[in-house]
C-alpha cells in the first residue's frame, strides 16, 4: 500500500515522500486511463456496427431467404463446386448471411431478433465452416470471405454457438498482415481494416491499436511503386497503370472508413494524414471522375466489362471526410452537392495531368474530358485479370472521351467495335489478338503534357506495341472546343487505318453539312465528302482539313460475355443504338495526318454558326511541331517534337532549342503568363527565345535580355524525380 505523510518535511523523508506521491499520482492516472481507452475502443465498435446498419435490408429478401434456405444451409442457384477464378459464386452465400444479420438487429426490420433468422445463420455459418470453400482466386479467400464473416460476427457473434465462432476465426484469420495480398499501398489497407474489426470483435484492445497504426501509416506517397504517386493519381500494381477510379477508390475508401471511426478517440489519424487522404480524394480521385461524379470510360481498365461500371458515385465518402475535417471544407461541399443535386449547376474548371499515370482530364462547367496514354514508364492497360476485359487492347491508345452528361458511354461496352476507340488511331484487323497479348509497355518517352491548372495541350509520340503502325498525336483544350491533330502517320500492310472522332450511344438525330447545305442523315452507313461538320447529341464536330469521313449509326447486337467470361456476366444478348464517326486513313499509309475540332454542349444553332467566327488557328500539324492558336483567348499552345521555330503570330516568334510543350497567353507582342514542360523528363532544363521581352513572375527560370537583337534568351528549371514531367507556371 503507497501512503503519503503530509507532515513529512527536507531531507530523506522529504525526498521518499514527493516518490510516492509520484506513485500514487502516477496510478491514479492510469487508472483514468484505462477507462478512457476502454470507453473508445467500446465507441469505434458501436460506430462499425452502426455503418452495418445503415443500410437497411428488405423483408421481401430476408423471407424469400429464409424460405428457399436447404436443409444444409445452402441456397439454390449457386455453384457450390465451381471454385475457379471466373465462378466463386460463394460470394452470394456469404452476403446472404451478412443480410440476415442486418435484419436482426436492424430497429426497423419485421425480423430483428428473430430465432428464425438466427437459426438461417447459424446454419449457413456451420456448413461454410464445415467445407470452407477456398477460391482460386486469392481475393475472396483473403478478402471477400473474411470481410463478409467478420460482419456476421460483429452484428451477432455473441449470440451464435461459441464452438461456431470459434471454428470461423481460423477463416478470418486469412485477412493479415502478412498475407499474399497485404502488399503495401494497396489491399494491405483492406485486408488491416478487417483485422482491426475481428480485434474488435475480439476484444483485443492492443493488438487493434497496433494494427490502426499500420492502417494510418500508409497513407503516404508511395511514387514509383504501388500506392499513392505525387500527382495523386493511384497504382495499385508496379505496371504503373491508371487505377485511381478502381483500387484507388477502394484504397481511399478504406482510410475514411477508419478516419470516422476513430473520429475523436485516442486513436484518431493526425492531422497531416488527413490532409493527404482529402487531397487525394479531391485532386486525385474527384479529377479521374466526369464533372466529379461519374466513372469514366477513360480512366478504367477491366471493370468496363462489368455492367453498371461508369455509374455514378454517390456522396457518402466526401460526407464520411467533412464528418471528420475541416480541411478544404467547400470542396468536399461542391462534390456533395454535384454527386446529390445533379451536374446542372456545377461550378467546375481546371485541367489536370497525371504525370506518372499519363492521364489528362480537362474539366468544364459543361463538359468533361480525357485523353489517356502510354510510355516506356506506364503500360497501356491493366491485365484482363479473371477474364475480363478481354477485348482491351487499344483503350490506352490515345483515347479521348467526352461527357456532357456522364452517362454517353454506359453500358456501351458488349456492343462496343474496340477497334474503334474514341480518340485513337488505330490499324484494323480482322481480329484482336488474344487476351494475353493486351498489356504492354510502350515504346516513346515523349508522351506527357503542359497546363497551367486551367487550359493545357497533351502530346503523343504514338508507337503501337501491336501492329506496324505509327503517329505523332496532339490535342488542345480551350474553354468552348478543343482541336485534336494528328500527323506522321505511318502503318505497312494492306489493312486500313482509322482515326475514331468518337463511338457512343446514339441519342436522337445526327445533322451533317456536306458541301453547302445542312441535312439530316438516315441510319446506315456512311461515306462522307467534302464534309464541313457532324452534329450529334449536343456535339459538333468540325473537319479542319479535307479527310476521307465515315460515318455509322444504328441497332448493334452483342454479349457481355465476349468481353467478361465470368460466371456472373449476364448471358442474354444486348442491343444498342450506336453512334460511330470516323477518319478512313486507308492502307499502306504513308505521312498521313487529321485534323479536327470538337465544340462541346452546343445545340445546333450554334454548331451551324460556329464557323462565321472561327477562333481556331492552326499554325502547325506536321512530325515536327502541332501547334494551335485560339484568337479570343489570345492563346498558344505548342508541341515541339525536336527544336525548332513557330510563327506565333503579332510579329512575334518562338524559337525553342530542343523538345518541348509550351502554352503561352499573349497581350499582342507581351507574354503574359506560360508554362512549358518536357514530356521526355530527360532534361533539366529548357532553352527557348522569344523576339519580345519576358518580364514574368516566378523563381524557376532565369531570362538573358539581347537588346541589340532584340531576344529574350529564357532558361527554364524543369522539375526532377518524382515531379519530372508536370509543368512550370511562369507568371501570374
Amino acid at each position: 500500500m503507497i501512503t503519503y505523510n503530509l507532515t513529512a518535511k527536507g531531507g530523506a523523508s522529504s525526498f521518499g515522500s514527493r516518490f510516492t506521491f509520484v506513485l500514487l499520482l502516477c496510478c491514479l492516472l492510469c487508472a483514468f486511463a484505462l477507462p478512457v481507452l476502454a470507453s473508445d475502443f467500446k465507441l469505434v465498435k458501436q460506430r462499425v456496427v452502426t455503418e452495418y446498419l445503415l443500410v437497411e435490408v428488405d423483408d421481401e429478401d430476408i423471407a424469400d431467404l429464409l424460405a428457399t434456405q436447404k436443409q444444409d444451409g445452402t441456397w439454390p442457384g449457386i455453384n457450390y463446386q465451381d471454385v475457379s477464378r471466373t465462378g466463386f459464386e460463394h460470394i452470394v452465400h456469404t452476403t446472404n448471411m451478412v443480410d440476415l444479420a442486418k435484419a436482426y438487429r436492424q430497429p426497423n426490420s419485421k425480423y430483428k431478433g428473430s430465432p428464425k433468422v438466427k437459426q438461417a445463420i447459424s446454419n449457413a455459418l456451420d456448413h461454410w465452416v464445415q467445407n470452407d470453400y477456398f477460391c482460386d482466386n486469392w481475393w475472396y479467400n483473403q478478402i471477400g470471405t473474411p470481410n463478409n464473416l467478420v460482419a456476421v460476427l460483429l452484428l451477432l457473434g455473441d449470440e451464435l454457438p461459441e464452438e461456431l465462432v470459434q471454428a470461423t476465426q481460423p477463416i478470418i484469420g486469412r485477412a493479415h498482415l502478412n498475407a499474399s495480398g497485404a502488399r503495401p499501398s494497396g489491399d494491405r489497407i483492406k485486408i488491416a481494416g478487417i483485422l482491426a474489426k475481428n480485434l474488435l470483435f475480439l476484444g483485443e484492445k492492443e493488438k487493434f491499436e497496433a494494427v490502426l497504426k499500420v492502417i494510418e501509416g500508409e497513407i503516404k506517397f508511395s511514387t514509383g511503386s504501388r500506392g499513392l504517386q505525387r500527382d495523386f493519381s493511384f497504382h495499385h500494381r508496379v505496371d504503373r497503370v491508371n487505377n485511381t477510379s478502381s483500387y484507388g477508390l477502394g484504397y481511399a475508401d478504406a482510410f475514411v472508413e477508419w478516419l470516422v471511426y476513430t473520429a475523436d478517440t485516442r486513436y484518431a489519424f493526425s492531422s497531416d494524414k488527413v490532409a493527404i487522404l482529402v487531397d487525394y480524394y479531391l485532386d486525385g480521385i474527384s479529377k479521374n471522375l466526369a464533372f466529379g461524379k461519374y466513372l469514366e470510360a477513360g480512366a478504367k481498365n477491366r471493370s468496363i466489362a462489368r455492367p453498371g461500371a461508369l455509374r455514378g458515385l454517390d456522396a457518402k465518402t466526401p460526407r464520411k471526410l467533412l464528418q471528420a475535417t475541416d480541411y478544404r471544407k467547400a470542396d468536399l461541399k461542391e462534390i456533395v452537392k454535384i454527386r446529390e443535386e445533379g451536374i446542372q449547376n456545377v461550378n467546375l474548371s481546371y485541367a489536370k495531368y497525371f504525370w506518372q499515370t499519363e492521364f489528362f482530364t480537362f474539366q468544364r462547367p459543361d463538359y468533361f474530358t480525357s485523353v489517356r496514354m502510354f510510355s516506356t514508364r506506364n503500360d497501356n492497360m491493366e491485365v484482363p485479370y479473371n477474364s475480363e476485359g478481354l477485348k482491351n487492347h487499344h483503350r490506352g491508345d490515345g483515347t479521348n472521351h467526352l461527357s456532357i452528361t456522364g452517362k454517353e458511354y454506359f453500358d456501351i461496352f458488349p456492343v462496343m467495335d474496340f477497334q474503334k476507340i474514341p480518340g485513337a488511331t488505330i490499324l484494323q484487323k480482322e481480329r484482336l489478338p488474344d487476351p494475353d497479348q493486351i498489356q504492354k509497355t510502350g515504346y516513346t518517352n515523349f508522351v506527357g503534357a503542359v497546363t497551367d491548372d486551367l487550359y493545357g495541350s497533351v502530346a503523343f509520340d504514338f508507337i503501337s506495341p501491336h501492329d506496324p503502325l505509327k503517329a505523332r498525336k496532339s490535342w488542345f483544350f480551350f474553354d468552348n472546343e478543343y482541336v485534336c491533330l494528328g500527323a506522321g502517320i505511318n502503318a505497312k500492310g494492306k489493312q486500313a487505318v482509322f482515326t475514331t472522332l468518337n463511338q457512343l450511344l446514339l441519342q436522337g438525330e445526327v445533322h451533317a453539312k456536306v458541301g453547302q447545305e445542312p441535312k439530316i442523315l438516315e441510319r446506315g452507313k456512311h461515306e462522307l465528302k467534302d464534309l464541313d461538320w457532324i452534329y450529334h447529341d449536343r456535339v459538333g464536330y468540325f473537319m479542319l482539313a479535307p479527310q476521307e469521313i465515315e460515318l455509322s449509326f444504328g441497332e448493334i447486337t452483342g454479349n457481355w460475355t465476349t468481353i467478361n467470361q465470368q460466371t456472373r456476366a449476364p448471358q442474354e444478348d444486348v442491343t444498342k443504338e450506336v453512334f460511330s464517326l470516323w477518319v478512313n486513313h486507308g492502307n499502306n499509309v504513308r505521312q498521313e495526318s487529321y485534323a479536327y475540332m470538337i465544340l462541346p454542349n452546343a445545340n445546333l444553332e450554334e454548331t451551324k454558326a460556329y464557323r462565321v467566327d472561327d477562333q481556331i488557328e492552326i499554325l502547325a500539324n506536321t512530325p515536327e511541331l502541332q501547334a494551335v492558336r485560339h484568337k479570343q483567348l489570345l492563346q498558344v499552345q505548342a508541341n515541339f517534337y525536336q527544336a525548332g521555330k513557330l510563327d506565333l503570330g503579332d510579329g512575334l516568334e518562338l524559337t525553342m532549342d530542343g523538345p518541348g510543350l509550351v502554352l503561352l497567353h499573349l497581350d499582342g507582342q507581351n507574354i503574359v503568363k506560360m508554362a512549358v514542360s518536357d514530356p521526355s523528363r530527360k532534361l533539366n532544363k529548357m532553352h527557348f527565345q522569344l523576339n519580345s521581352k519576358l518580364n514574368l513572375q516566378g523563381t524557376q527560370h532565369r531570362v538573358a535580355w539581347d537588346a541589340e537583337h532584340w531576344i529574350s534568351k529564357v532558361t527554364v528549371q524543369l522539375p526532377e524525380g518524382e515531379f519530372a514531367g508536370s509543368s512550370v507556371i511562369l507568371g501570374d
